[in-house]
């Protein structure tokens, strides 16, 4: 599935839908800036996949601070059959410099 751009992810968050997303940076990370979502690190989703509470068909837009961790799991939830999940690129700090 084709990533999101910032441009387009903000867009979304500001028509105020339902988006599902899945933050896969560490607790501490995002305790310390994020913008809701689930977090599930990186390092456990592996053996967490059954656990995250999403229908395979559903969108789940994956985010991280730069994008790289999120394309790690966005194929990872493909390789588990998960067939809408798209990475948010350039990450959170994409995001943010829009805000600038």
């Amino acid at each position: 599935m084709a990533p999101i751009n910032a441009t387009e992810f903000r867009a979304r968050l500001n028509n105020g839908g339902q988006i599902n997303i899945l933050d896969v940076r560490e607790e501490i990370e995002y305790a310390t800036y994020n913008i809701g979502g689930k977090n599930m690190p990186l390092s456990k989703l592996p053996g967490s996949i059954t656990q995250l509470g999403y229908n395979k068909i559903d969108e789940i837009i994956v985010i991280c601070k730069i994008g790289l961790r999120s394309e790690t799991a966005r194929k990872l939830l493909d390789q588990n059959g998960y067939i809408n999940v798209r990475n948010l690129s350039g990450g959170l700090i994409a995001l943010q410099k829009l805000d600038q």
